[in-house]
C-alpha cells in the first residue's frame, strides 16, 4: 500500500510527460521535457531499475508494519517531493529556454501542478479528523487513504493533459500559440545601407503594386503568412490550387502570388516593388510563370464563372505572368488605419487565455456584437478568455463600406463600448470572397496573429452572382471545411449563433425566440442602407448611434 501510495503522484506525472514525445508538438518541447523532467522526478530507465530491485528486495524483507501515521507521512512526503521537483524543473528551464515555449510551458506545468498539489494537501487536511479518529493499519484507515488518493487522481489527470496539449499546441514565449509552421516570420529590413543595397540591385526595375498587392506584401513580411517569406513561386502556387497544402504538406487556404504584365522580369533578378512613391519592398525572382487561371479559380473559389467577384479579380485585375520568390520588406504601406503587426498584436493580448478572433469587413452592429461577445460562452472557450475584433481593412467587394470609412466606425464603437474583454486590431488583408478556402487562410492569419479560436459565420466570405444573385456557397460550407481542419490547424471554431432582437426579451438566439414565442423584430441590411441615405432615423436596437454618425458623415 505505501508504494502505491508513493508512486501515485510520480507515476502520473511521468506517463503524461513521457506521452509528449509523441504529442505531434515538433520534437522541441518533448525533448527539452524528456531529457529535464524525468531525470528530476527520478523516472528514467537507472531509477526503474534500482526500484524493480528495491522490488525484489522487499518480496524477502517483510516490510514494517502498516500505520496510519507512516501513510499519512509517506503520503505528503511524496506530494511535497513532486512539488519541489517541479519548481526545480522549471527553474532550469527558465535558465536554459532556448527552446521556443519552453519558458512558458514551464510556467504552465508549474501552475499547473501547483494547483492539482494544493487540492490534494486540502484534501489530507480536510479528512484529518475523521482519519485521526482511526487506528492502526485497521481496513477504515487503508480505506480512508485509498479515498484520499482518488480525489487528487482526477485534477492530476487534467494536468497531464494540459501538459500534453500545451506541448502539442506549441505554446511560444509570449504566451500564445504557436505560428502557423512553427516560426514566426518578420521580413523587415532595419538597417539603411542594407536597403539601399537591396534597392541598387534591382538595376531600375520596378512593379508598380495594386491595392491587393501592396495587402500581400504587408503580410508577407510582417508575419501575417508565416511561414511564408516571399510570394509563392510555382510548385508552390500549383500545389495549393490543386490540394490546398504546400508542397511540404503544410496547409494553406489560398495562394499568395505576385502578378505582372513585364516579360522582360526573370529568376535571378531582383525588382523593386513600389507603392504610391513608397518603396515595400525588393524581391528576389525564383520563377516566372504563366497559372492556369480557370483551374485557379475552380479550385479556389469553386467556380470559374466571372460572374464571382474573386474570379473577375484574377481574370481581369490580375496581370498574366506570376512572380515567386523571397521578399525583403523595406517598409510599410501608409494607412490611414495603422495595422499592428503579429508580433505586437500577440505583446497587446493577455497571455495563456483564449483568444476569439471575429473577422468582419462590414461596420459592427448590435447583433454582431452580440455575437462575439456571446462567443466567451461557448463550451470550448475558456472563463478567462477574451475577444480580438480583426476587420479586414483592404479591398473587399465593390459595393462594401470602403475601408477608411470602415476603420473609422470601428474606433467610435471601441470608445463607446470600452470593454475590456474586447480587443480591437484591424488586418490589411485583401477579401477574395473564397468561401470555405477563404476561411481556412483567415484561421492561419489568426493563428499567426495569437488567436486560439476562430467565430465562423454562416455563409462566411461568401459571394453571389453578380447577375441573378445567386450564392456560390451553402451557408455551412466554410463551417463545415473549418470544423475538419481546426485539429490539424490548431485553431478552434466557434459557430455563430443566430442572433435575433425580439420585442419581449431584446438580444437572444433564434432557438430561444422560437420555444417562447417571442416577436423577433428585423431590418435588412439594404433597408438599413436605404434609410440611412434617406436621412432616416435607425432604430437604436439595431445599431450604435457613433456608429450611424460616422456613417452619415460619410455617406
Amino acid at each position: 500500500m505505501a508504494a502505491l501510495v508513493s508512486s501515485s503522484f510520480g507515476s502520473l506525472v511521468a506517463r503524461s510527460l513521457s506521452s509528449l514525445r509523441f504529442a505531434g508538438g515538433g520534437g522541441g518541447h518533448a525533448r527539452l521535457l524528456h531529457h529535464v523532467v524525468l531525470p528530476h522526478l527520478q523516472l528514467n530507465s537507472g531509477n526503474e531499475k534500482r526500484r524493480e530491485e528495491k522490488r525484489r528486495e522487499e518480496k524477502r524483507v517483510p516490510p514494517p508494519p502498516l500505520t496510519l501515521s507512516l501513510l499519512r507521512q509517506d503520503y505528503d512526503s511524496k506530494i511535497k517531493g513532486a512539488r519541489l521537483a517541479i519548481v526545480s524543473m522549471t527553474k532550469m528551464l527558465l535558465t536554459r529556454g532556448t527552446t521556443t515555449g519552453s519558458a512558458n510551458l514551464a510556467k504552465k506545468v508549474t501552475a499547473t501542478v501547483r494547483k492539482v498539489t494544493s487540492r490534494a494537501v486540502g484534501a489530507n487536511s480536510s479528512s484529518s479528523s475523521s482519519l485521526a479518529a482511526l487506528n492502526g493499519s485497521s481496513p477504515a484507515a487503508v480505506s480512508a487513504l485509498r479515498s484520499i488518493t482518488g480525489q487528487v487522481r482526477k485534477p492530476l489527470a487534467h494536468s497531464a493533459s494540459v501538459v500534453a496539449s500545451a506541448a502539442a499546441a506549441g505554446v511560444t514565449m509570449e504566451g500564445m500559440t504557436s505560428p502557423h509552421g512553427g516560426e514566426l516570420v518578420n521580413l523587415m529590413v532595419t538597417d539603411a545601407a542594407e536597403k539601399s543595397k537591396l534597392i541598387a540591385s534591382c538595376e531600375g526595375r520596378t512593379i508598380e503594386c495594386s491595392d491587393r498587392n501592396a495587402c500581400d506584401i504587408e503580410l508577407l513580411t510582417v508575419g501575417g503568412f508565416s511561414p511564408l517569406t516571399g510570394f509563392m513561386n510555382e510548385e508552390e502556387y500549383k500545389s495549393v490550387v490543386e490540394t490546398m497544402r504546400m508542397p511540404s504538406g503544410l496547409l494553406f487556404g489560398l495562394p499568395v502570388v505576385m502578378d505582372t504584365t513585364d516579360e522582360t522580369l526573370a529568376p535571378g533578378m531582383n525588382v523593386l516593388l513600389t507603392y504610391k512613391g513608397q518603396d515595400l519592398a525588393v524581391m528576389e525572382i525564383e520563377s516566372a510563370y504563366k497559372p492556369n487561371k480557370p483551374l485557379e479559380a475552380k479550385q479556389c473559389y469553386g467556380t470559374s464563372s466571372l460572374e464571382h467577384p474573386g474570379v473577375q479579380m484574377i481574370s481581369m485585375e490580375r496581370g498574366g505572368i506570376y512572380l515567386g520568390g523571397k521578399v525583403h520588406g523595406l517598409e510599410k504601406p501608409t494607412r490611414v488605419f495603422p495595422c499592428k503587426t503579429p508580433a505586437e498584436v500577440r505583446e497587446m493580448l493577455p497571455s495563456n487565455v483564449d483568444v476569439v478572433a471575429f473577422q468582419c469587413r462590414n461596420p459592427v452592429h448590435k447583433a454582431h456584437y452580440e455575437l462575439f461577445t456571446r462567443a466567451l460562452d461557448a463550451d470550448n472557450v475558456g472563463s478567462d478568455g477574451v475577444v480580438l475584433v480583426h476587420p479586414t481593412c483592404g479591398p473587399t467587394q465593390d459595393d462594401d463600406i470602403p475601408g477608411v470609412v470602415r476603420y473609422r466606425t470601428y474606433e467610435v464603437l471601441k470608445e463607446e463600448t470600452a470593454d475590456p474583454k474586447v480587443n480591437w486590431a484591424y488586418l490589411p488583408y485583401s477579401m477574395h470572397m473564397a468561401g470555405p478556402r477563404e476561411a481556412i487562410q483567415h484561421m492561419i492569419i489568426r493563428k499567426n496573429y495569437g488567436c486560439t479560436h476562430f467565430i465562423i459565420g454562416r455563409d462566411m466570405a461568401g459571394s453571389k452572382s453578380c447577375l441573378d444573385g445567386e450564392d456560390f456557397y451553402g451557408a455551412y460550407d466554410a463551417q463545415d471545411l473549418a470544423k475538419e481542419m481546426s485539429e490539424e490547424l490548431g485553431v478552434k471554431t466557434v459557430p455563430s449563433l443566430n442572433i435575433v432582437y425580439t420585442e419581449e426579451e431584446g438580444y437572444v438566439t433564434a432557438d430561444v425566440a422560437s420555444d417562447k414565442g417571442l416577436h423577433i423584430k428585423k431590418l435588412s441590411g439594404t433597408k438599413f442602407r436605404q434609410m440611412l441615405r434617406a436621412g432616416e432615423d435607425i432604430p437604436e436596437w439595431f445599431a450604435f448611434k457613433s456608429v450611424v454618425k460616422v456613417l452619415r458623415e460619410n455617406n
